[in-house]
């Protein structure tokens, strides 16, 4: 649209932008002194990772085909430990002893971290009943497992007081082989239970309200919002949930040493336990190695599968 003035020119209302001016690339120098800041911030983590990490974890590959008891030099050995562990029936019943604990722990302990999470959610948001619920994560291992081998005491424990009042019998927690299992992860589900509720609060917080919304519009009801809306959208926080479970119960090994020491009858040897006895009750650190690396190996494949099936880097919400 444009005005005419008094002596007849034309004079445009607007006048068009100039076009932006491309960002001019940083000089090369310039590159290099961030590279180098770079490079500077990331070495202390560099250094960490490869003296605590990278070295301990080549050293663990080489000791894993050598014979060594400490007060000699390692002497090279081949595949002799590992087909010694193949052939080790110790080694494999620890395997499963360690399976059915880290079952018990992820089943269970998700089960009722999504519960505590969910209660959460939809009833109250106080911080104070989050830091409550958090205690026990922040308390030690070796402290918590004190505190429940003493309240689980056959004769003393408040536990058993309060089961032979009302049954007029007590049950051996821990020196049962029936029980031993059920009762460690029990207390690891008691340690974990507050972390990981809390991350799946901090998930559920993620979900937009409208969503709910739109659903109890369609008239659906509470239980199919949760199974069909909020169990779908919760999929990468449940995976990583699960899978720091598995990794931490499969290197469970205070709580057993403080409380069963791998008894009765090696009813509770899990494999951290096994490993431990061989390095440093046996001395044989070439044959503890290998289970250490076969145990790495295990994990990482776990990993790998519940990555893969359960689609952690894909959402719903997207």
């Amino acid at each position: 649209m444009t005005v005419t003035a008094p002596n007849s020119r034309v004079v445009p209302r607007a006048v068009a932008a100039s076009p932006t001016r491309p960002r001019r690339p940083k000089p090369p120098a310039a590159r290099r002194g961030d590279a180098k800041v770079a490079w500077l911030l990331v070495t202390p983590a560099i250094v960490g990772f490869v003296a605590f990490y990278g070295f301990p974890l080549v050293r663990g590959i080489y000791l894993s085909f050598t014979e060594f008891h400490v007060l000699t030099p390692p002497k090279w050995v081949g595949l002799a430990n590992y087909r010694e562990l193949f052939g080790d029936e110790v080694f494999w019943h620890s395997l499963w002893l360690t399976v059915y604990f880290v079952l018990l722990q992820v089943v269970i302990g998700t089960v009722v971290s999504l519960a505590i999470a969910a209660v959460l959610h939809r009833l109250t948001r106080s911080a104070l009943i989050r830091g409550v619920i958090l205690l026990p994560y922040l308390i030690s291992n070796v402290i918590a497992a004190l505190v429940w081998q003493w309240m689980l005491d056959p004769q003393l424990g408040i536990v058993n007081v309060a089961l032979k009042s009302l049954t007029g019998d007590t049950i051996q927690f821990f020196g049962s082989s029936g029980w031993a299992i059920p009762t460690l992860a029990a207390i690891s589900i008691w340690k974990w239970m507050g972390y990981f509720a809390i991350l799946i609060f901090a998930g559920l917080q993620t979900i937009p309200p409208t969503i709910y919304e739109a659903g109890r519009v369609d008239g659906a009801s509470e239980p199919q919002m949760f199974f069909r809306i909020t169990m779908p959208l919760l999929r990468p926080i449940l995976v990583m949930v699960v899978v720091l479970s598995v990794i931490n119960s499969f290197q469970v090994f205070d709580i057993v040493q403080i409380t069963t020491q791998g008894g009765p009858a090696n009813a509770s040897n899990v494999l951290q336990m096994y490993i431990f006895n061989k390095a440093f009750g046996q001395f044989d650190f070439g044959y503890a190695a290998t289970m250490s690396l076969a145990l790495l190996v295990v994990l990482a494949g776990i990993t790998f599968l519940q990555l893969r099936l359960t689609r952690a880097d894909q959402s719903d919400l997207s």
